[in-house]
Parts: structure tokens; sequence; C-alpha cells
């Protein structure tokens, strides 16, 4: 049945009126249930791809002949093209229509993703990853969009979760998977699995997706080109993403090139903002910040970023770096919470419809917050691999309370012919928070560090009775085995610094944990900020 309902007469409107498919949903008369699983299924190889990429970094280094460093620019160059096209999503749809960009993003993404994999040379496959990421960019927004038009505000908490599943499971599997990969066959794998999944994807795309009718009056109004608006996003957004990827490695401000490409992005950006207020005809639509709900949600989907990015790189180097286990086997520990998300999802998205939207948001953060703070009290070395799954489990459940919720409360208020521009904003807050979080985690992770091992340094003198102590028992121990007395000192001294060091970085893992306890406690009272759903679940976006 076609969503573009009928007046009492039979007759249809002509052309739809914005209340018909405003309650009903536009699906050009395909299931639009059929149509969410059949754009999930391109959001979900996109979102894969940029966690799946990481765990072949090694290969791709000696596969090209290039160092560890010039190969991460095989993940920057991706993530600096993905952040230029996700704002401005929404106005190239505009432009062209959601469907052909769609389409069109899916089609750059599968036929970059085949020439990554032939890619004879580093300076290639970061050309090919560049567009890439222009592809990939434009699928998130075009998909959650579509889902806000096809499904009216009562069903479209379980089309979210249906989205959720993807955003949320890809990065939770995507390094075991591209650990599976890369060991088993070639880091080459991780970019050619796209191809078919993108073919199938724009077949099935062309079939089920239409534009909605206001989409079509947009394309055929036509607006003028703000090349100037355009031109400051792409520049402040794309040196920003450089400095984010590049800052810890680079010693931040320290290093001249880092220092001058952080003043680019905060004048391009700000000029941008200042811009695009002013354009009547802007590339990205700041005004709508200037809608409490929509400011609120972005402000709250940037935190859900740096906790849910900053936490998958946090647990699993953790039980690499210091607790010996595999890339396979840390990523197994985390998979054990997506599944968990994917789980609870379902039940979000049906409650999404009956509950006030910001009660679960509420109970979303507090639960991560506690989570968050219960590690800070368990993780250790000693831990099990149990222990280590539960950790993420526990967190898991709150993290699966937040996406939907939040998905759908940014939506309320704004106009349907602004959903392509809310989606695009909305996924750029996710992106951004986690590119945000997994800088933060590197930097806080190594400064803390340091602190904490200027601390303990305090302790490991001769006139420390502990340390004195547990050097002697060391001692005695290699002595034990055989060692003379001088090898076994200078063997137990390295045993003790070893141990100094594990309890340093422990202790600033701690603390990476506890800013983002804090982080998340703090969403919970900005919810006050926010108005009230009509009717107590999510109001129609143009109302």
């Amino acid at each position: 049945m076609t969503a573009v309902a009928t007046a009492d007469s039979g007759v249809p409107s002509a052309p739809p009126a914005r209340a018909q498919y405003l309650t009903t949903g536009w699906t050009g008369g395909r299931n639009p249930w059929a149509i969410a699983l059949v754009v999930t299924m391109a959001t979900f190889m996109e979102v894969l791809d940029t966690s799946i990429a990481n765990v072949s970094l090694p290969h791709i280094a000696g596969d090209l002949s290039v160092s560890q460093d010039e190969s991460t620019w095989v993940l920057t160059s991706y993530l600096v093209s993905n952040a230029i096209v996700l704002p401005i999503s929404g106005w190239i749809s505009s432009k062209v229509g959601r469907k052909r960009f769609y389409m069109s993003c899916v089609a750059i993404f599968a036929i970059s993703s085949f020439l990554c994999g032939i890619a004879p040379s580093l300076g290639a496959l970061i050309f090919f990853r560049v567009l890439q990421g222009l592809g990939g960019g434009g699928l998130g927004p075009s998909e959650q969009s579509i889902l806000a038009d096809t499904f009216p505000p009562a069903k479209r908490g379980m089309a979210f979760a249906v989205y959720g599943m993807a955003v949320v499971l890809a990065p939770a599997i995507g390094p075991t998977l591209g650990g599976f990969i890369t060991d088993h066959y070639s880091w080459r794998w991780v970019f050619f699995i796209n191809v078919p999944v993108g073919i199938v994807s724009m077949f099935l795309s062309n079939h089920f997706v239409t534009d909605p009718p206001h989409l079509k009056n947009l394309k055929e109004r036509g607006q003028p080109i703000d090349y100037i608006g355009l031109s400051l996003i792409a520049v402040g957004l794309g040196t920003l993403e450089v400095v984010l990827d590049k800052g810890q490695e680079d010693d931040w401000f320290h290093t001249p090139f880092i220092g001058w490409f952080s003043g680019i992005a905060a004048v391009a950006l700000v000029s941008f903002v200042v811009w695009e207020y002013r354009h009547k005809h802007p590339i990205v639509d700041v005004r709508l910040f200037q809608n409490r709900n929509f400011a609120a949600s972005n402000v709250m989907m940037f935190t859900l970023g740096v906790v849910l990015f900053g936490t998958t790189v946090l647990l699993p180097q953790y039980m690499q770096v210091l607790m010996g286990y595999t890339a396979e086997q840390a990523g197994m520990a985390l998979s054990a919470g997506g599944f968990v998300v994917i789980m609870l999802l379902p039940f979000v998205g049906r409650a999404v419809g009956k509950v006030d939207p910001r009660a679960l948001i509420a109970f979303g953060f507090a639960a991560s917050s506690a989570a968050l703070f219960y590690m800070t009290t368990h993780l250790n070395q000693g831990m099990d691999f149990k222990q280590a799954t539960l950790l993420r489990v526990y967190q898991s459940v709150g993290l699966a309370f937040l996406f939907v919720p939040i998905n759908t409360l940014v939506y309320n208020g704004v106009p349907p012919e602004k959903n392509n521009a809310v989606s695009g904003i909305v996924n750029l807050s996710r992106n951004m928070g986690g590119d945000v979080g997994i800088a933060f985690v590197t930097t806080f992770l190594a400064r803390r560090s340091q602190a904490h091992e200027a601390t303990l340094a305090a302790h490991t003198s001769s006139f420390d009775p502990p340390f004195q102590s547990r050097l002697t028992q060391l001692t005695a121990g290699f002595e034990h085995s055989g060692a003379s007395a001088t090898t076994a000192a200078h063997k137990a001294l390295g045993a003790l610094y070893g141990q100094f060091v594990q309890q340093a970085t422990t202790l600033a893992y701690i603390d990476v944990l506890e800013v983002m306890g804090v982080a998340t406690a703090l969403m919970v009272p900005l919810l006050l900020f926010t108005q009230k759903p009509k009717g107590g679940g999510p109001a129609p976006g143009g109302h």
C-alpha cells in the first residue's frame, strides 16, 4: 500500500499534502521494512569497513614497503573525506535527488573498494581511500533520512533500531573479522568483500527506494550553490580530522604542522558557521541548532560517539598490551557487547513509541556512567576472559538505550523537508565524537601513564620498605633459580620496572574510564533543557 493517503472521497491529492505522509510515512508503494533492510545493508558495510581496516595496517605497511606511521594515512585519508561529505549530504540530496545520491554513494564506495584492493602502492591506496570516504560519507545520513520519511513517528523507533544494529554491531565485530581475513587470506580482501555487497545493495535500492514529494519539490525548485560555504566546511573539517588523527603521533601543538592545521580548522569552521547562518540558501542549516531538542540531541550523540568508539579502542588495547590477548581474542570479548545491544534494540525501538524518549535516554546515560565507574574498580591484569567480556556487556546495556531515542528526539519539531539536513548533522556529531574519543583515549593514556610513573617512582628508593622488601624477594628468587648475585639483582630490578610500568598504565586506563563516566553522567541533567515530545512519544517532524 502506498504511503500517500487518499482523501475520504478516494481521490488522490495532487500534490500529496504534507500531513498525509507525515502520519503514514512515505514508502512509494513498497514494504517499509524491506526498505529499512535494504538501506541498512550499505551502511553496515561502510561502518564495518571503517573499523575492519585498522587491524590490517601492519600487513599493509609490510606489503607496500612503507613504515607503520606512513600506513596510518590509509585511515586518516578516509576519515577526512568522510567527514567532509557527512554534513553536506542533505544539501547534495536536495540538488540531485536522494535516491540518486544514495545509489551514487553505494557505487562509488564499491568501485573504490575494489580499487583499494588492487592498489599497487601506498599513494594509490590513499587516493582510492579518499574516494571511498566520499562515497561512504553519504550512506549513513541518506539511510537515516530515508527511514525518517518512510516510517511515521509512532514506528520510527523500530526503524532506527534496525539502523542502530548496523552502526553498533559493525565496530564491535570489525576488528575480529578484519583480523581473521588478514591472517587467513590477505589485507586486500578486507576491501574486496565490499564489492558484492555494493552490487546487491544497488540493485535492491533501485527497486525499493523512492524520493518523497517534498524532496522532489526541493529538487525542482533549484537554488544557487554556496561555493564559499562548501569550501569553508571542506577545509575546516578536513584539517580538523588530520589534527585529531595525527595529533598524538606528532606531539600535538609542539609540532608546527599540528599548530597550523589547528589554526586553519578553527578559522574555517567559525567562518563557516557565521557565513551559513547569514546565507539565504545554506548547504548546512546551522539554524537548526536554535531548536533545543536538536541541539541537545547532537551534544548527546557526540558524547555517545566519544564513549562508544573510545572504549572500543580502550578495552582491546588493554587486553592486548597488558593481558597478552591476541587481536582476535580481544575482538571476541567486545563482540558479546555488540550482540547484547542487538537483542535490546528491538525492545527499545518499541518503547520509544510508547514512552517519553527522554526517560530512555536518561536511563541509558545513567547506566553507561555506572558501568564505566564499575569498570574502574574491576579493571586489572588478573581478570579472566569472562570478566573482560562482562565489563563490555554491562556497558552495552546502557548504550542500547541511547542510539534509538536520541535519533528519535533529534527530529522532533523539525519539518520533513529538513530530514536530510538533520541526518547529515547528527551523523557528523556521532562520527566526530568517535574521532575525538579515539584521540582523547590515546593522548590521555600517554599523559596519565607518565604522571603515574612519576608518582610511583617516588617510592622506588632504598628508603621505601615495601619496595626494598619486594626487591629482596625477587633477587632471592632469581638466585635460587641459578643466577649469580649480580645477575639476580639486575633481573629483579627489570622485573620490578615491568610491574611498575604496568601498574602506571593500568591507573591511566582507570583515569580515562572515570572521565568518560563523568561525561556520560553530565548528559542526564542536559535532558532538562529539552522539550517533551507531544503525546509522550516522538512527535511528527513537522509539528
